[in-house]
């Protein structure tokens, strides 16, 4: 029996959200994060770092390393920070050319994301309910409208902000899971092109180190074409479509078998309440404000849900979410898995919108005003604070976090964020002012605020943030410690107890000629060792005379402390 579907729209409320409005957050929101910072610790700077390693030519394209130490079966990645690197001009700094293709990573991502959930929104039964005398919106129309919605909840996420803009393989993850969902999406209407970036997507997900996620997902869309209602293709075109998916998803493991990408991430949480709890956070906030508008989407289509056969535009995401918040529970670290299903979740929450009655929609718009209005504000008393003293508190308290921390006024950052403010005060404005209606105005101030918060971030808060995740403050105290000693001659530094994202940071930051410690003879003047490593230290360099200079600690970090001796 066919469900009826429990959208009512009508065409008014499907109106277009302007292009350039549209692009425009999209831009501020991709550069934002990309610009005017130094690589941060962890994996940002460490991924940096295995690129320049590329670069050198002292590493192996197929296995990158970093001093002897590797992340298995992460290639593409590292592949694309250090073609950058090479082809980028001499004056351009190498730390900014890496990030141009991370940049067009989430650019992809945003973009998949959008023609996925418009292609599932013209499947047939995903129309909204036909009026008896006409008006009811048009299939394409509708579906735009939706894509809208669906782009905005992908922006509002607040867990898609920092990790979509860091040089890491999350984020080529990422842009590959969006292609790989909008190739299943676009499957029965634009073939070609959908296999296409199916095949980019899962490739590029085994590359990056998800071989596993990869098939799955292939897998999993090959049965979704063969069990599908499909009431807009014949069964044979769906056969052919499962079989070409199927075909991918197992070239894609036979060339991850070939390239050795295979590796055995599954770590089960522990059964204790805590870790649970852990996890539980992690979904809520990680995903918020889209996971109750997903749930919300689950109730009202629950029909169509429990219908029998399963319909294309939840199975799809649906799918996608099983696959991706299971590896959440199983692979740490849990949010960069759980990353990957943010456009699924989207989708979902997109297909909320033509549900919503007025008082939901209110409800979430004061909700949003509230929120985020309290965060700008918040940021901007903190700034001014930095800049002028007044108040006192929210200076002391960076100081105390950030030890050693000087202001600085930067008059571009400042006029940025001003005008984003100002957007912010014209947007809400608008949203309570009597206009047409439009499906998608649900998600505009979440958007908008998230958007907002984030920009102000990195403009306003962008030194603050940079000293205190960045290693170049802790490189330069080490460097100011070895001036101190004028007797002792420039030279190489033996390490230990170093990790890739350590390494890295004094390479780029403090251009050392770094080696590991080791018993054997050796001329470099300097020792470096981390001290959580300092009860191995005798072990690995043996009776080696070396005199304790000075501990320096990281200075927004309490737990790292670097201890320097010289020969």
């Amino acid at each position: 029996m066919n469900q009826p579907s429990p959208a009512i729209v009508a065409q008014s409320s499907v109106r277009r959200l302007p292009r350039r409005a549209l692009l425009l957050l999209c831009a501020a929101y991709v550069l934002a994060g990309f610009i005017g910072r130094d690589p941060l610790k962890n994996a940002d700077v460490t991924a940096f770092g295995t690129m320049l390693e590329l670069v050198a030519g002292t590493s192996s394209w197929w296995n990158p390393t970093l001093m002897g130490q590797s992340d298995p079966g992460v290639l593409l990645p590292h592949w694309l920070g250090a073609w950058a690197i090479a082809l980028a001009p001499a004056w351009v700094d190498p730390a900014f050319a890496v990030r141009i293709p991370f940049m067009a990573l989430l650019a992809t991502a945003l973009a998949a994301t959008w023609y996925g959930v418009y292609y599932l929104a013209r499947a047939p039964r995903a129309q909204p309910v036909a009026f008896a005398f006409g008006g009811e919106a048009r299939p394409t129309d509708y579906a735009r409208a939706l894509a809208d919605g669906g782009l905005l909840a992908l922006v509002a996420c607040l867990g898609l902000a920092q990790l979509s803009h860091e040089t890491t393989p999350a984020l080529a993850q990422l842009g590959c899971a969006a292609l790989a969902f909008f190739g299943l999406a676009a499957l029965p209407y634009r073939t070609a092109q959908a296999l296409a970036a199916l095949a980019a997507g899962l490739l590029g997900l085994a590359l990056s180190g998800a071989p596993t996620v990869a098939v799955l997902l292939g897998l999993g869309g090959a049965a979704t074409c063969l069990i599908e209602r499909g009431e807009d293709d014949s069964p044979t075109d769906r056969r052919r479509q499962a079989l070409w998916v199927l075909a991918l998803a197992l070239a894609t493991a036979a060339i991850a078998l070939a390239l050795d990408l295979w590796r055995w991430r599954i770590a089960l949480p522990p059964a204790q309440w805590s870790t649970w709890r852990s996890l539980g956070r992690l979904l809520l906030w990680f995903t918020w404000p889209v996971w109750p508008l997903a749930l919300w989407t689950l109730w009202r289509w629950r029909g169509q849900l429990l219908g029998g056969r399963p319909e294309r535009h939840f199975a799809i995401p649906l799918w996608f979410l099983f696959v991706l918040v299971g590896g959440t529970l199983v692979a740490p670290p849990s949010d960069r898995a759980l990353l990957l299903g943010l456009p699924a979740l989207a989708a979902l929450a997109a297909f909320a919108l033509p549900t919503f009655g007025r008082s939901a929609g209110a409800l979430i718009d004061w909700f949003t005003l509230l929120f985020f209005s309290s965060c700008a504000i918040t940021i901007w008393v903190i700034w001014i604070s930095l800049q002028t003293g007044v108040p006192a508190k929210p200076a002391a308290n960076v100081a105390k976090l950030a030890p050693g921390f000087e202001p600085v006024f930067s008059l571009p950052a400042f006029v940025l964020a001003l005008a984003a403010t100002g957007v912010w005060i014209w947007l809400v404005r608008w949203r309570v002012g009597r206009h047409p209606a439009a499906i998608w105005k649900s998600l505009v101030l979440p958007a908008g605020g998230t958007a907002l918060c984030w920009f102000l971030l990195m403009t306003l808060g962008m030194p603050t943030l940079n000293y205190a995740r960045s290693y170049a403050p802790l490189v330069r105290l080490v460097q100011a410690q070895m001036k101190t000693q004028t007797q002792v001659p420039q030279g190489c530094v033996e390490i230990h107890g170093f990790t890739r994202a350590q390494i890295a940071a004094f390479r780029f930051h403090g251009g050392m000629d770094l080696r590991t410690a080791s018993a054997a003879a050796s001329d470099c003047p300097w020792l470096l060792v981390h001290s959580d490593a300092l009860p191995t230290m005798r072990d690995t360099v043996g009776s080696q005379p070396w005199t304790l200079v000075a501990s320096v600690r990281r200075p927004a970090d309490k737990d790292e402390d670097m201890l320097l001796f010289r020969r």
